[in-house]
């Protein structure tokens, strides 16, 4: 399996050079050159085995000879061994024809413990291996942090410097980034909004003489292997509802775009999906553009679904490529509009491949406690708000002929205070971090600036 650059300009690399690189150095990000199918009978067979044999089926085509079959099948079930349900991504019927896809029941309690715990398994056995050491460096808006210091503390070969806008994270998932003790690990503190991490992120690895320094990878979700993680729970899910028989729909709350991918990945598989439904908050750009065919960054607003306050979307640049029929010097340019300009255009040929697969809805703040309210009385289930904006936008979308797993993407105790706000019930930590706040915390304020950043990076590492 061979990886290309999204942009066109970069070497092509296999599994390994892919997952250690991350951000392409023509700042594209890494996809299959080509997709691999599973048969229909590949896919109806997946229920006969758990949710590792699933994984292992679907991702050992993209891992080309990375790994041995036996280590790989360890890998995974190291992964998710500390998992809290043996299903690892149990479905919950909450309506007719309305599911919900449970992703978090991980360390950290969100869908990023799916990849991020794989990743770190991954990571050390090549670093073991290779003898090398890296500087691991992430964005986040709140979720990719926790699960990324989680997957990777204490481990040899490895620091961790995680970049979350100062303020704007849950206090659950400040500390979970914040309380680790280990010295290879650290959260930083920026002066700005995720998409200002984001961007000094990208910057960090356009710096080459920075980037060899530290030896710079990345498991945000511009790492492939963060998306192929992922693909793995549409199948489980799908396969459980009757799939390939059987169509289904997806809605996914998403900011940044990786998880709905995975999704497409999936349908390009052979999955039968027959729409993915995009779910956005009030920073509702991804809605916009798919609508309009108008990509446009506006101003973030604080949200009590923080995960999704963006408004640079990185992944989306994977689905232009597909719908720009993998030119890359096509999307180079409409980066650079972006960069430059702010916003771009999509061709009119580009939007309507998108269409044929994707619809979209935007939801208030309102709306998103109305729904937190509502699926308690109806369903009698506490979801966190991310949750509540994809069940929210999953009912304008619905086709009783066909079911709709919407996933629910983070426990309800990450955000205690907007489910409180809407139901009057504080949902408590699971009892393995009912200890959280009273530990201490560790982190480190940094200016909104990309050489501060650097400099505090290097003087962080693990000498």
């Amino acid at each position: 399996m061979r990886y290309v650059s999204t942009r066109g300009n970069s070497p092509v690399l296999n599994f390994q050079e892919t997952m250690l690189t991350g951000l392409a150095p023509d700042g594209g990000l890494y996809v299959p050159e080509t997709v691999p199918t599973l048969t229909p009978d590949q896919i109806a067979r997946l229920h006969l085995g758990s949710y590792e044999d699933a994984a292992f089926t679907v991702m050992w085509p993209f891992v080309g000879d990375t790994f041995e079959e036996d280590e790989f099948r360890e890998i995974i079930a190291n992964a998710y061994d500390g998992f809290g349900h043996v299903s690892r991504a149990p479905l919950k019927q909450i309506d007719d024809g309305q599911w919900l896809l449970e992703l978090f029941h991980g360390p950290t309690l969100a869908f990023k413990d799916f990849a991020m715990q794989l990743i770190g398994q991954m990571f050390q056995t090549v670093l073991a291996r290779t003898g090398r050491r890296i500087t691991i460096v992430g964005a986040t808006s709140g979720d990719t942090g926790s699960a990324a210091i989680e997957a990777f503390r204490g481990l040899d070969n490895v620091d961790v410097c995680i970049l979350y806008p100062h303020g704007r994270v849950s206090e659950v998932q400040r500390r979970q980034m914040s309380t680790p003790t280990e010295a290879n690990v650290h959260a930083l503190a920026v002066d700005g909004t995720f998409d200002d991490c984001q961007r000094h992120l990208k910057d960090m690895f356009a710096d080459i003489p920075f980037r060899d320094e530290v030896g710079l990878a990345a498991v945000n979700s511009i790492n492939w292997a963060r998306v192929m993680a992922q693909i793995v729970y549409y199948f489980t899910s799908a396969v459980a509802l009757g799939a390939p028989e059987r169509r289904v729909n997806f809605c996914v709350p998403t900011g940044n775009f990786g998880d709905i991918y995975a999704g497409e990945i999936a349908r390009r598989m052979g999955l039968p999906i027959d729409r993915l439904v995009v779910a956005t908050n009030q920073n509702d750009i991804l809605d916009r553009a798919l609508r309009t065919g108008e990509y446009r960054t506006g101003t973030v607003h604080p949200s009590i679904s923080p995960s999704m306050d963006i408004q640079v979307s990185s992944n989306f640049e994977r689905l232009l490529f597909d719908a720009y029929d993998r030119d890359g010097n096509a999307v180079a340019q409409i980066m650079q509009e972006l960069r430059g300009e702010g916003g771009f255009t999509i061709s009119q040929g580009a939007h309507q491949a998108i269409l044929e697969h994707f619809a979209s809805g935007a939801v208030s703040e309102d709306e998103t406690s109305a729904r937190i309210t509502a699926t308690l009385e109806e369903s009698a289930e506490l979801v966190c708000p991310h949750t509540a904006v994809g069940l929210e936008v999953a009912r304008d979308h619905h086709d009783i002929a066909l079911p709709t797993i919407t996933l629910a993407t983070a426990h309800p105790a990450k955000f205690p205070d907007a489910v409180e706000a809407a139901t009057g019930i504080r949902p408590p930590l699971p009892n393995r971090m009912a200890d959280l706040y009273d530990r201490s915390e560790r982190v480190t304020r940094v200016e909104n600036d990309l050489a501060a950043i650097e400099d505090l990076i290097r003087e962080k590492r693990t000498k």
